[in-house]
């Protein structure tokens, strides 16, 4: 009997996490579905299996409720607004196709109907503030098309903010912080009930965002310093301010911001396989992606390098032990990475990061609270209407 007993135990939890995961409301707050389609040149509803981490069906199998997509392009795009339309068009037209599927909710009454019929709710995050091209009348264009919260930099700076990456560049020449026009610009995303996001940004341009907001902001996908010290995770103060913020950090799923020791296995990995990257490279697909299909293509290999789940929930540990349970949430930024935990391959495999969460002892509410509750509080206290 005592060899059967842990056997039983885990189908406990595992009968335990599919009840509890699919009555909670589920929330991503970052997708790069929209990129990886476009650039593959693949629709979000066709059977996306083996090509991308997402699809329109395996949104609904994985118990995702609520997806914000990424609406991304880098700081080379020459016309990142018109790029940033296109990418909504994307996904208006897979929700003209597939009505009884997917909805771009823009009102409080349309979330809450397409939550009761079972379609997915979609949204937009603007990934990076280069996107409105420094004119602020395009921040009410973005939040018309459905657009709830915007990431003040992406890796590039655009003129009024620093991001991470230029911040610890000797070469960086632009101003550190907000400057006064970024300073009105989030004045602006607090009066539209657009969510000031800080993933992404640097340490100046972060406390200058805390002192300026007026409403709680989120992390749309960063992690814990301490745990994984890369810059594009949060340190101790940043989350301790978070927390005062009444803001929520979504815990992101790359591998290389989870494990601190992902980053060389992956470059080794990469350097063995680096004529076939550069060949798919040649064929005018990205690098990202370039080096996600080598990933698929040696699964064995790939896999073996891949952090557990364990050391993402070190991250989630340390932020609940600091902030507490109300300010933690998921942004996983699938289709936008190229390695997960290894239970976290897909969509599919939410339900995974619940019963890592029952297993630590969480009561249904507070795993509702994580799995999309917290933010749905501070999209509400951001965009009551």
């Amino acid at each position: 009997m005592k060899y059967l007993l842990p056997l039983f135990l885990a189908f406990s939890v595992g009968t335990q996490a599919q009840s509890i995961h699919f009555k909670s409301i589920l929330v991503d707050t970052h997708n790069d579905a929209v990129s990886a389609c476009i650039e593959k040149k693949v629709s979000l509803d066709q059977d996306l299996t083996g090509i991308n981490h997402s699809d329109l069906k395996r949104f609904k199998k994985g118990g995702v409720d609520y997806q914000l997509f990424s609406i991304f392009c880098d700081g080379e795009m020459k016309n990142p607004y018109a790029f940033a339309m296109r990418e909504m068009d994307t996904i208006d037209a897979v929700a003209a196709r597939n009505p009884d599927k997917i909805v771009v909710a823009k009102t409080w009454k349309q979330i809450e109907s397409a939550l009761k019929q079972g379609k997915l709710v979609a949204q937009y995050g603007v990934e990076g503030g280069h996107m409105i091209e420094d004119d602020i009348n395009k921040l009410d264009t973005f939040y018309k098309r459905g657009a709830r919260y915007m990431t003040l930099t992406w890796n590039n700076s655009p003129s009024w903010a620093s991001s991470h990456a230029d911040e610890k560049d000797p070469k960086y020449k632009g101003p550190k912080g907000l400057t006064s026009f970024g300073k009105q610009i989030i004045a602006r995303m607090n009066k539209l009930g657009m969510i000031v996001d800080i993933s992404h940004v640097g340490q100046a341009t972060f406390w200058d965002a805390i002192k300026t907001t007026t409403k709680p902001v989120i992390a749309s996908h960063s992690n814990a310093y301490s745990i994984c010290p890369v810059t594009r995770n949060l340190n101790d103060d940043q989350i301790k301010a978070v927390g005062k913020n009444g803001g929520v950090i979504h815990l992101n799923f790359y591998s290389a911001f989870v494990d601190s020791n992902y980053g060389k296995k992956a470059a080794a990995f990469y350097k063995v396989h680096a004529k076939e990257i550069d060949s798919l490279e040649a064929t005018g697909l990205n690098k990202a992606y370039s080096q996600e299909m080598i990933t698929r293509k040696y699964k064995k290999e790939s896999d073996a390098i891949k952090p557990d789940i364990e050391v993402l929930m070190h991250h989630f540990d340390h932020i609940v032990k600091l902030i507490g349970i109300d300010h933690v949430g998921l942004g996983s930024d699938f289709d936008g990475i190229d390695s997960a935990p290894l239970q976290l391959k897909t969509v599919l495999d939410y339900p995974e990061f619940t019963k890592a969460l029952i297993k630590r002892g969480y009561k249904d509410a507070d795993i509702a609270k994580v799995l999309g509750g917290n933010f749905l509080r501070v999209y509400r206290i951001n965009n009551p209407n």
